[in-house]
């Protein structure tokens, strides 16, 4: 009985113990919460409020600029900076003096929609979101991302303020045009999370923009205050429906445009980054957004002419923003929103949200354990070969063929069929005529007046039209004086017409004698060599119009041709 009763308390004894041990389990600890809680916590005033600004950085100026700030992160505490011109060396260089200044480390943001190459120099750079938005492979799109990313975090940047969502339906748009993936809504947001998805992968925030939806206007928010008047519904169906997918799937920041929307804003003239109803009703409450929100720049016409510096910048906090971008006067700014805060006008609990969200975002990029950007090899690691392999290999599935009547494309060989090449546009077409010389029996022809070009063209089979653009971001119709002899040329000959530039270029010219039409959509070396290697079947094409030319050459169309 005694061996019993022993054994018994042996085994209670043990349950006992294993009890008190399971009971005793350790707490995971929120590592995140903790260092945000123990920044937060250790910040006057003036630094919460610091935390909210992402001034403009150059590292093309002089000497003055750079102790200017400098200055402003010693004297303010600032959140951060958005870089714009130079170069990797220079702004690279810079960071690392500025992240030095400050007590908590910098939020580093740049504009790189098509890759570091939109504000520096010596790095490579990727094709328009236009031509992006023509590819049907969206693995391309993601590898992209995640090369900007890459490229983004070797740099030391944390943010880029892309991509753009807007969607395009407007061919008129003079600022948004082909940074835009397109008209199609459903492309756009496919294109836009492939983006994303490749640029946070790489551990880079991506800002969508620009909330509401600037993809229909007339003007340039950069200039004035557009306005976009179209009713809820549409604004829902349409301008917002990429928003709310990339917040379903997690898209970090978003920026808020500066635009005139009635129907979603009371106050007349109101822009969008200072209204109460657009960025906390309906961007935070009824969307659900939690993530980053940003102003666009605070020096824009579009909302700079509707009050003083200070006074904008503490509406737009006010607002639901939380990071206020490109403020013009940062000291003023500042101290106008640390005012109202000691004068009630914005709680406590207001500003711990947006600093904390703000502090949060920078644990996230690795800010808890800065460290300065490595000088030595920057800019061949900028430059590796997958930069350009992967511009390549978009461009190559970007070019569509809208129009191929008697399955004119592709060319044959034949030597006895005269080909003639003709360059339109206001830039040289040397390229594409030396890679159609080498695949064919290909002749330039030089002319000084359209009737010497006719008559000159007479004694040849088939015609080869390049339109040529230097800037292929512009996205207005051809000279009139092109548009004719597009017109008369195949007319009177089986045409072949390549455009390097915008498919928008095309929207007033009658193609209807065309026989074969490639649009080609940048006027890059790798473009130019590509579209003679699809004319002569040596390359496939597989692309498709991301927006719209005409009724007869909608969006989404596309003709492929397998080699």
């Amino acid at each position: 009985m005694k061996k019993f009763l022993t054994i018994m308390g042996i085994m209670l004894f043990m349950i006992t113990s294993c009890t008190e041990v399971t009971n005793k389990r350790p707490v995971e600890i929120d590592e995140r919460a903790q260092w945000v809680d123990s920044i937060y916590s250790g910040m006057s005033l003036k630094e919460k409020v610091g935390q909210l600004f992402m001034v403009s950085a150059y590292s093309n100026r002089d000497d003055s600029h750079t102790d200017s700030i400098h200055k402003l992160i010693n004297d303010y505490h600032l959140g951060g900076l958005i870089f714009f011109q130079g170069g990797p060396i220079r702004q690279a260089t810079q960071t690392n003096l500025y992240q030095s200044a400050s007590k908590i480390p910098l939020f580093i943001g740049i504009d790189g929609e098509w890759g570091l190459n939109m504000r520096l120099d010596s790095t490579s750079r990727y094709p328009y979101n236009m031509t992006l938005g023509a590819i049907t492979n969206n693995k391309i799109i993601r590898k992209i991302g995640e090369q900007i990313g890459k490229d983004c975090k070797r740099m030391g940047i944390h943010i880029n303020f892309a991509p753009v969502v807007d969607i395009n339906t407007n061919s008129e748009n003079p600022v948004i045009g082909v940074r835009s993936f397109g008209e199609d809504k459903v492309n756009v947001t496919e294109k836009a999370w492939a983006f994303t998805d490749g640029l946070q992968s790489a551990g880079v925030l991506a800002s969508a923009k620009h909330f509401p939806g600037h993809g229909d206007t007339a003007s340039d928010s950069h200039k004035t205050l557009p306005t976009v008047a179209f009713t809820k519904e549409r604004l829902d169906t349409v301008e917002l429906y990429p928003y709310k997918e990339l917040f379903n799937k997690g898209v970090a920041g978003v920026m808020v445009a500066h635009l005139n929307v009635p129907n979603l804003e009371r106050q007349e003239g109101l822009p969008s980054s200072l209204s109460y109803q657009i960025v906390t009703e309906l961007l935070k409450e009824q969307l659900g957004y939690e993530g980053l929100i940003f102003t666009d720049a605070l020096n824009m016409k579009g909302v700079a002419d509707y009050g003083q510096p200070g006074d904008i910048d503490l509406a737009a906090f006010k607002a639901g923003n939380d990071v206020l971008l490109f403020t013009e006067d940062a000291p003023k700014a500042i101290s106008r929103i640390m005012e109202a805060y000691q004068e009630k006008e914005i709680t406590e609990q207001r500003l711990a949200h947006s600093v904390k969200k703000i502090l949060n975002a920078k644990y996230d990029v690795g800010l808890n354990a800065y460290k300065p950007i490595e000088l030595e090899n920057l800019v061949e690691e900028l430059n590796r070969d997958v930069n350009q392999e992967l511009y390549q290999e978009a461009i190559r599935n970007a070019i569509t063929l809208v129009k191929n009547e008697e399955q004119l494309l592709p060319l044959t060989e034949n030597d006895q069929e005269k080909i003639a090449f003709v360059n339109l546009g206001n830039d040289t077409g040397d390229l594409f005529f030396e890679a159609l010389k080498l695949k064919g029996n290909v002749t330039d022809i030089k002319y000084s007046s359209s009737r010497n070009l006719l008559n000159k063209l007479r004694k040849f089979d088939r015609v080869i039209i390049g339109y040529h653009r230097k800037n292929s971001r512009i996205t207005r119709a051809i000279s009139a004086a092109d548009k004719r002899l597009i017109e008369t040329i195949s007319k009177n000959h089986k045409t072949i017409l390549t455009v390097f530039a915008s498919q928008y270029s095309l929207k007033e010219t009658n193609l209807n004698n065309v026989e074969s039409v490639l649009i080609s959509f940048e006027n890059s070396e790798v473009a130019n060599r590509a579209t003679a290697e699809i004319i002569f079947g040596e390359s496939e094409v597989n692309g498709v119009l991301p927006a719209s030319i005409s009724k007869d050459f909608p969006v989404q169309i596309g003709i492929n041709i397998s080699q």
